[in-house]
């Protein structure tokens, strides 16, 4: 049987709100992570884990309420409690908003990939089952072939030069750049042409 694709998208939810349900140390690192994507986080739990002190984060020692999830864009289910996890899970599905079971991610609507970035170059990798180690692993890999910043700036600038020429110009100027990423890379030049510019 197919397992079913998950659709692969980078959202920006800069400035949105954010719940993360639980204060161990699973709630502290998708809170960094909601963090570097820039949404605004509130934390929901009894007892938190010291580094949360030091994070820019709305922190309420308390247990759950769904109440909690009004206004929100994306949560996660945190805890050490399977129970609440799953009602935190079943609440924001019911709320339409994007969650992330830390326990069981199939329960949810939102998965966290290992990611990379480098100069504007952003890759996620998700082994589409409970498999973090090999997503981890990928990452690093793709971590060690990103351009530097410096390179992939020279090459968007190339890019906005080429679209500004007349269209045979243009299209020469376009198949040397991808010619010339595409040895970056290694890879075969010969039977390019026609990508997206």
């Amino acid at each position: 049987m197919l397992r079913p694709m998950s659709l692969a998208a980078l959202l920006n939810l800069r400035d949105e709100p954010a719940l993360v349900v639980g204060g161990g140390a699973v709630a502290l690192r998708r809170a960094r992570t909601l963090l570097d994507a820039g949404l605004r986080v509130t934390v929901v739990a009894p007892d938190l884990h010291p580094d949360f002190r030091a994070l820019p984060v709305r922190a309420e020692r308390r247990p759950y309420r769904p109440a909690d999830l009004e206004g929100v864009r994306v949560a996660v289910a945190a805890t050490d409690s399977e129970d609440v996890n799953d009602a935190v899970t079943g609440d924001a599905r019911a709320a339409g908003v994007l969650v992330n079971h830390a326990g069981d991610a199939a329960r949810g609507t939102l998965r966290f990939p290992a990611a990379v970035e480098r100069g504007g170059v952003q890759v996620a990798v998700s082994t589409g089952r409970e498999l973090p180690m090999l997503a981890q692993a990928l990452r690093e890999r793709i971590a060690a072939l990103l351009p530097e910043p410096g390179t992939v700036d020279g090459w968007a600038a190339r890019r906005e030069e080429a679209l500004g020429l007349p269209f045979a110009a243009r299209e020469s100027a376009l198949e040397a750049l991808r010619a010339d990423i595409r040895v970056a890379f290694g890879l075969p030049v010969a039977g390019t042409a026609g990508g997206a510019a």
